[in-house]
């Protein structure tokens, strides 16, 4: 083989304004915890600033004290990100609203079929989404294996787009796969 494969994603690396203003929305916000900061290795007037967004991994922005937030949203053309997600649980997820509300911030809330989500946008008009599924993985198996056998249901009925049945098919037929105490269980 020739490929190189990747084994997860390892960060997430951003342009931002301010340190006080990167520190404002991603942890004072987002609760990602601002973990150290060091001179960006590649551009000396910018700092490196790094935050923990809740599984080990990282979200690195790129500040520099001359700049100002954007105050626009960023520009969605090819080559452009359309946005980062992030999971939240659900209890989090069902009392978003309100706390973004009281932050006075505008977003958008979606259901997604297999999960739900609120979409915002940081002080440079990165957009950003908060995810919570609608289902409960089975232990010893990942989320994408419920997605991948939740698809296939889907696409096997001609179904639109995945909905609450394929999730709960998909699970059903998951759980039947794992191995019986006898055969004739």
């Amino acid at each position: 083989m020739n490929r190189i494969q990747v084994q997860g994603l390892h960060h997430v690396s951003l342009v931002g304004s301010t340190r006080a203003s990167a520190i404002a929305f991603w942890q004072d916000v987002l609760g990602m915890p601002f973990i150290f900061e060091q001179p960006n290795l590649g551009r000396a007037a910018e700092s490196h600033l790094y935050f923990d967004p809740g599984d080990g991994r990282l979200i690195t922005v790129f500040t520099d004290e001359s700049r100002t937030d954007a105050g626009r949203d960023a520009p969605r053309e090819v080559g452009s990100l359309e946005h980062i997600a992030f999971n939240v649980s659900r209890a989090t997820f069902l009392q978003t609203p309100d706390r973004l509300q009281k932050l006075g911030i505008d977003f958008v809330q979606r259901d997604r079929g297999f999960m739900d989500s609120i979409y915002l946008r940081d002080p440079n008009g990165i957009k950003v989404e908060l995810s919570c599924y609608k289902f409960e993985t089975p232990l010893g198996f990942r989320d994408v294996d419920v997605l991948i056998a939740a698809h296939r249901i889907r696409v096997s009925r001609g179904d639109h787009h995945i909905t609450e049945a394929h999730l709960t098919d998909a699970i059903e037929q998951l759980m039947g796969s794992r191995d019986r105490l006898s055969p004739d269980r």
